[in-house]
Order: structure tokens, then sequence, then C-alpha cells
């Protein structure tokens, strides 16, 4: 697997000088003079209010480090990748920002981080430093057992804790709080995959069909390998799992966390997902989605509820420095406008022709035959969407069949362009649209079409030897201006599709590729046209 890094040895230290360098670190600096010490504080700590520390493993970005700020962590002690810092590294740690306000140390429940924690704290202590410690079990994939490990909800305990210390509460409040939180806290997250800890050659532990239920933020395994399926299925799956380790009633507030790799557009779906579960019926305040407790590039996500208690609500939704916080917001239903008037798709009443009606049916047929061999052509040249863009346009065509004035080729060419230009996405749906609309307005279908055609020129930039779907399209419509077959379409279709193996790009997704990579590659929309003569030639 390919990765950024120089060595794992390295990493943690680059990444946190990376941090220190970033927008998202102004506000920080680090601890230094000793080896292997990786300390994250507030540049501007006064030790006038409780200091609150936290840490652990790195590999969970943002946490721990990422949360030091106003509001929240005073600095964080960060170990290697998934191995809990040294006693000498927390020591130092709450040396540095302990005042007499105190320090609580939050710490999540995994051996390393307990113990080394609990003796840096027992040593701190010895120093006459006040120092409480407060740790994290929130995953109930195990059951809620004294060995529940701390995941996600860790971050809600960050958050409130701090905010109660920026309140200025004292030692003994704060803790008690922290500790409130942790006990109300539950948690349980879902993976496509496992995490690769700058391993290359490590196999992943999980098939193409599986997901795993239940797994620990270090690549553990999890409670349940379950059949992968759609989103609805995977949501609803881990949200009744969380449920039924709660109390029955009471709202919710709702940690969606994100766990490494999950794209943005993926992870605004799985709240939607969310949103149809039951537990969302309980859910009155929502956090993210977001990426707050990672596991390097794990792809997955985790749920984690606490309580709508006023307390926990208050300290949540205050003021927090670190721009890794999300924020807090009610879980509300969608906010709406009425969408303005917008021009009739079908100004014309519907009729019937027997030939036409084949024809488009069997064209957009073959355009969805076609979707998959078609993306993985534009795969190599482009974004790899191309057949589905023309499918789509396909399936919106043949959904409005009924509704089409094919009687009236002029009516219905118009009406195509309409109904693309309101379906049909990608630069080929609009395009396709410009050439039947402008059609449309001719009495002559077959100068319509030449005068579309020059239309999609004039508009997208593109002409004849650019190597785009033109070069199959102009030489058709040129042979069907002339009086030819549809036949002859079909064969001047192919022949510039097939053309396209050998010409440079001049346009298009295509024209930012290296000439090298398109060799013997036809283009995708020349292509698609070129299928789409040949199998309406072929119906009649």
């Amino acid at each position: 697997m390919k990765r950024f890094f120089n060595t794992r040895e390295t990493i943690v230290k680059e990444g946190l000088e990376g941090l220190l360098r970033s927008s998202y670190g102004a506000d920080l600096c680090r601890l230094e003079g000793a080896e292997d010490i990786h300390v994250i504080l507030r540049k501007d700590w006064q030790k006038e209010r409780v200091a609150v520390l936290s840490g652990g493993g790195s590999g969970h970005e943002p946490a721990h480090a990422g949360f030091v700020g106003k509001g929240m962590l005073t600095g964080a002690i960060c170990g290697q990748i998934f191995a809990s810092p040294g006693v000498d590294a927390i020591l130092a740690a709450i040396r540095a920002v302990t005042g007499e306000a105190g320090c609580l140390l939050i710490v999540k429940n995994y051996t390393g981080d307990r113990l080394n924690f609990g003796i840096a704290a027992e040593q701190a202590k010895a120093l006459g430093l006040n120092v409480e410690l407060v740790i994290i079990g929130d995953d109930i994939a195990l059951g809620r057992t004294d060995k529940a490990r701390g995941i996600a909800g860790t971050v809600l305990v960050h958050k409130i804790a701090g905010a109660a210390a920026e309140a200025g509460q004292s030692l003994a409040e704060v803790a008690a709080l922290a500790r409130k939180v942790a006990e109300s806290l539950s948690s349980i997250g879902l993976a496509l995959s496992d995490c690769n800890v700058f391993t290359p050659d490590q196999k992943p532990r999980l098939g193409e069909n599986e997901a795993e239920l239940g797994l620990g933020i270090h690549g553990e395994a999890g409670v349940e390998r379950i059949a992968m399926a759609g989103l609805d299925a995977l949501v609803t799956r881990t949200a009744e799992k969380l449920e039924a380790a709660l109390p029955p009633e009471g709202k919710l507030i709702v940690l969606l966390n994100m766990l490494g790799s999950v794209p943005p557009l993926e992870a605004y779906a799985l709240l939607d997902g969310f949103s149809r579960t039951s537990l969302a019926a309980r859910t009155e305040w929502i956090i993210g989605p977001a990426p707050l407790m990672t596991a390097l590039d794990m792809n997955g996500f985790s749920l984690t509820t606490l309580p709508a208690d006023p307390a926990f609500v208050a300290a949540l939704a205050a003021d927090a420095g670190p721009r890794s916080w999300p924020g807090l917001a009610h879980f509300a239903p969608v906010a709406t406008l009425p969408c303005p008037a917008l021009p009739e798709t079908f100004v014309d009443a519907p009729s019937d022709s027997a030939v036409l009606r084949k024809l488009i049916t069997t064209g957009a047929e073959a355009l969805l035959a076609n979707e998959a061999r078609l993306n993985a052509l534009d795969a190599k040249c482009g974004d790899g969407d191309a057949g589905s863009t023309f499918a789509e346009s396909g399936r919106q065509i043949l959904k409005a069949l009924d509704s089409l004035p094919l009687a009236s080729p002029q009516k219905l060419l118009a009406t195509i362009g309409r109904l693309l230009a309101r379906h049909s996405g990608g630069s080929s749906g609009v395009l396709l649209s410009i050439l039947t609309t402008t059609a449309g307005h001719d009495e002559n279908w077959r100068e319509g079409l030449q005068k579309g055609a020059a239309q999609m020129q004039g508009y997208g930039g593109a002409h004849a030897g650019d190597r785009t779907m033109l070069d199959a399209l102009l030489p058709a419509i040129d042979a069907l201006n002339t009086g030819e077959s549809l036949a002859a379409a079909a064969a001047a279709a192919r022949a510039g599709a097939d053309a396209t193996r050998s010409m440079k790009a001049r346009a298009g997704r295509a024209s930012y590729i290296p000439a090298e990579q398109l060799a013997d590659i036809p283009d995708p929309g020349a292509e698609a046209i070129a299928v789409l003569f040949e199998s309406v030639a072929k119906s009649l």
C-alpha cells in the first residue's frame, strides 16, 4: 500500500511538526529538549485554571493534539503509532501545565494508557501537584464491562471537561463532570476495512464482501463480521446494536465520527442514512459527521450517544478554539425552500409512432447495456463516468417514453432537449440537449441536426478531430443530412469513433492526459455515439 511517509519511526514527529506549522496549529507549541517526548500545548496557557490533558497512541488524528486549545485540552501527549506515550512524557506535560488549580488526565481504557498515565499521575502527586484521572471506556461492542475500550466518545469528554475548566470550575468539579460524562457514553463502530500501520505488505483482514461491526480503533477485530450491504442497511445495523445497549427512553446527543478514509460525500450520506433509523427519533443534537477519533486509513465510522443533559449540551455548545472541533447542532428535518417555477418539459401532447418508439427504445437500452464498458473506457482517459452519464440519459428517455410526441420529429427533438437539460448531467448531457433543442426549432429535422451540431461546437469549443464524441456524431449527422440510411450513418459514426484511437486530444478531460496514455483507446463519448447509431440501425 502506498503512503506518504519517510519511516514509521519518524512519521509522528513529522506529523506533529506539520501540525504546528499549519493553520490548525497557529495557537499551539510543543515541549522542547527531551528525546521521544511529543507534547503539544496551548501557547497562551498561564496555569490560572484547571489544566486538562489527554493523549495516547498517534494515528487517531485529529485526536489528540488537534483538540488542544481554548475550551478543550490544555495539552496532548502523543505516543508512537497506536502506542501509549511513556511516563516521562506524561509527567513532563503535567509539570508544564499544572498550577495551583490542578490537572485532569483524560485516559482511554487501554492497558498501556492506564499504566503510563496512572504512574505519571502518582509521580506528579508525589511532587506536590494536584492531579485527577478519568478513564474512558465508551465502546459497547463487547458489553458494558471494565474492559470496554475508549473510542470516539473520549473527544466529548475533552470538550465538556475543557469547557468546565475554561469556565473556572475547580478540579473536583471538572473531574466529577468528566466522570459523569464517561459513565453516560456509549459508542460502537463499523468498518469496511481495517487500517494499515505503515506496513507496505500488510494484507487486508476483510474480504471485498465483508464489513466488521464493533472493531477497535487500532484495527482490533470486531465482535462480528457481516455481509457487505447498502449504506442504509449498514447504518441501521450499527444504530440498532448501539440502541440495544441504551436505556429505553430519553433524548440523545449523537456523534457521527469518521474513522479515517471515508470521503465527505459518503460521510454526509451516512448521516442521512442515520436519519432513517429508530435511534434518530431520539436524537436531539448532532455532532459531525467529522473525523474526530480516527484509525489511520480505516474505511469506517462510529456512532456515539450521550444523554441530552442540559449541562452536557451547554458544555458542548460552548466556544472552543481548536479548529478540528465541528460544533454542535440541533438534529432536525432538512430545511427547504420552494423551487422556483421552471419551464415545462412536456409542452406538447404525447403521440405515438411505432417506428420511432422502437428506435428510441433500442438506442436507450443500448446505452444502458454499455454503461459499465463505457465507464471502464472512460477511466483510462477521463473520470470514469461517461457510461453512467449516457445511461442516465437513456433511463430518463425510457421513463418518459409514453409522454413523448413521437409522431412529430420536430416536437420530439425539442422535448428530448428539455428532458436532457433537466435530468442529464456532465458535458455530454448538456451538449446533446443543445443538439436536440436546436434541432427541434427547425421544421426539417435533418437540417436541424446540422444546426444543432454547429451550436454544440460553438458552446462546447470542440470540433472535428479534437477527439470527442463529435468525431462520431458529426459524420453520422452528415450522412443523414445527405439522405443516406441509418445504416450508413451508423457506419460513419463507427469510423469516426475508431479514428479517435489515433487522435490527439484537444478538448474534454482527455486533453489533460499525456498522449501516450491514450494510444489506441477510443474516445468514450464517440464510442457511445457509435454504439447508439449501430444499435438503432440494426433494429430496423
